[in-house]
């Protein structure tokens, strides 16, 4: 694979920071899924999308620090540090595992996260 797979993570969180629907989604594959553990998964990009939409209508920003980040063929792991500010103010810290498979194009084809929601909703009520 010729695609650098951790740069596209690092320009999807990027696009992420700027909360930039179109930007974000020019990282997905047309058959994608976005499984965002414990919530239920979102299968094709037009899923996506709208669960991203979703997201960004109650978030003024949102910040990512990765901790770790290991890749292998087209598959990046990272541990990382999710920090969400919601429109009303209120911030939340999120632990996060994230796993991120490519396809040969740099599209992203599966991101599965990993997160206590209980953590979150806890910060932001």
């Amino acid at each position: 694979m010729a695609v650098n797979c951790e740069k596209v993570v690092g320009e999807l969180f990027a696009a992420w920071t700027r909360l930039n629907l179109d930007e974000v989604m020019s990282h997905f594959a047309e058959d994608a899924v976005w499984d965002n553990v414990p919530m239920s998964p979102a299968k094709g990009k037009q899923a996506i999308r709208e669960m991203t939409q979703g997201f960004m209508k109650d978030v003024s920003a949102f910040s990512v620090v990765i901790l770790k980040s290991l890749h292998e063929g087209n598959v990046v792991f990272n541990s990382r540090v999710d920090t969400i500010t919601t429109k009303s103010g209120k911030r939340a810290e999120i632990p996060v595992a994230g796993m991120f498979e490519l396809d040969d194009a740099g599209k992203i084809r599966v991101w599965r996260d990993y997160f206590d929601l209980a953590t979150f909703t806890k910060q932001v009520s």
